[in-house]
């Protein structure tokens, strides 16, 4: 399973047209049940995504137990960010949120499928 959820990933990645190049790192436990992937995807306006995910297999079932998808401009400028850090106990997403310039709001696991297409929808509408 957890290869599969890699490869998964390895392919949204090659299939969006936004994207000009990656980077994505994998480190495979020991076991084989764990995997921690991070990296850098730069799309065609050279902006960035920084990823970070660690996810382990359990009783044939996949945890995403931490994550972080951080989208900035050609800059560095953060045009936002998903993580699952402990904190931000206020909202009803709870651990879950997104940080954007101006707040922190509510916010689910988002699929890499989905920021891609969040991000299509920031580049195509400039």
């Amino acid at each position: 399973m957890i290869k599969r959820f890699v490869e998964n990933l390895e392919k949204t990645i090659a299939s969006s047209s936004i994207v000009l190049s990656s980077n994505i790192q994998k480190y495979f436990g020991p076991n084989g049940k764990t995997v921690y992937v991070k990296g850098q995807i730069i799309f065609m306006n050279s902006s960035i995504l920084e990823i970070s995910i660690f996810v382990t297999e359990f009783s044939n079932t996949l945890s995403i137990d931490k994550y972080r998808f951080q989208y900035m401009d050609n800059h560095g400028k953060m045009h936002f960010r998903y993580d699952n850090a402990p904190h931000h106990h206020e909202l009803p997403t709870y651990p879950h949120h997104k940080y954007t310039p101006d707040k922190t709001i509510q916010a689910t696991l988002p699929s890499l499928k989905d920021i891609l297409n969040e991000i299509s929808a920031i580049i195509i509408g400039k």
